[in-house]
């Protein structure tokens, strides 16, 4: 009787609309993908082409393109010595915050991560809380310090109040890497002779490359890219950067927008290209430190 009972019963009918398992081959994802960048992408390829193209037909069809390529904006840009004085001040100013960041950062990092001292994690949790207090909200006494160090019209105006808002990030990032080196490493390093300071250069660095380059690549980014801290401490024009020059191009040749666009797309063309090769070290970098 059981076993007719058990042979009598039906078994239980497959629902035909079950969900299907996320594919990363379905034609729809990709799709999705090449949507949103093409929404990214379309500011950047339409101030590109529109330097190439004449106040005239920018005023008839601004969403045009050129008609006649008029490389003669880019040019005028080129061949002024106003955009390659910006340039350089942009890349001093980069050079000298990722150089700063980096190294207090990598120092500070190494010491919060192989040594054990009384307040290491309320040091740790200092930086930590240093992430959520943008620049926007220290600009006023950022201000009044510069200005009272009389360092008002200088680069170092810029740089040094950039490397103090760049270091929580870059602790938080390097911390990780530094402290996934096996202790037996340092002990063996010390039996063989090595000192605190030897061990940090020939071990820790090259074992926290890739956190190093991941947040020398940000903060060159980020410093390339500023424009609110320029803005209260730079007022002369042979010390602007580029965002700062941007402003004042546009400024000064308000009626011609195509001469405008070209300046616009020569400024941020370092900053893409730059990211764009080194794009694949950010993401193994910032990997590495979740995996920490």
């Amino acid at each position: 009787m059981a076993v007719t009972a058990v042979a009598g019963r039906r078994a239980p009918r497959r629902s035909s609309r079950s969900k299907k398992p996320f594919s990363w081959t379905d034609p729809s994802v990709y799709f999705v993908a090449l949507l949103l960048i093409a929404t990214m992408l379309a500011p950047v390829v339409y101030i590109i082409l529109g330097g190439f193209r004449t106040n005239a037909e920018i005023t008839t069809d601004p969403a045009g393109l050129p008609t006649t390529w008029q490389t003669q904006n880019y040019l005028d840009v080129l061949t002024g010595s106003t955009f390659w004085q910006q340039v350089a001040n942009s890349t001093i100013v980069a050079l000298a915050t990722t150089a700063g960041v980096v190294t207090l950062g990598l120092m500070t990092s190494f010491i919060i991560a192989r040594y054990r001292f009384w307040g290491r994690g309320a040091m740790y949790a200092l930086f930590a809380a240093g992430l959520m207090f943008p620049l926007t909200v220290a600009i006023t006494p950022l201000y009044i310090l510069v200005k009272t160090l009389g360092l008002m019209n200088t680069l170092p105006g810029v740089i040094l109040p950039q490397i103090g808002f760049g270091i929580p990030l870059t602790i938080i990032i390097l911390v990780p890497f530094v402290r996934a080196i096996p202790d037996e490493i340092q002990e063996a390093a010390s039996i063989d002779g090595c000192s605190r300071l030897g061990f940090f250069w020939r071990m820790v660095l090259p074992l926290a490359m890739p956190g190093v380059i991941t947040v020398a690549i940000l903060t060159f980014i980020q410093s390339w890219n500023g424009y609110l801290l320029p803005l209260f401490i730079l007022n002369r024009e042979e010390t602007f950067t580029l965002p700062l020059g941007v402003q004042a191009f546009a400024s000064e040749y308000s009626v011609d927008t195509a001469k405008v666009l070209a300046f616009t797309s020569l400024s941020m063309i370092p900053a893409l290209v730059f990211f764009s090769l080194f794009q694949r070290r950010i993401v193994g970098g910032l990997t590495g430190a979740v995996k920490g």
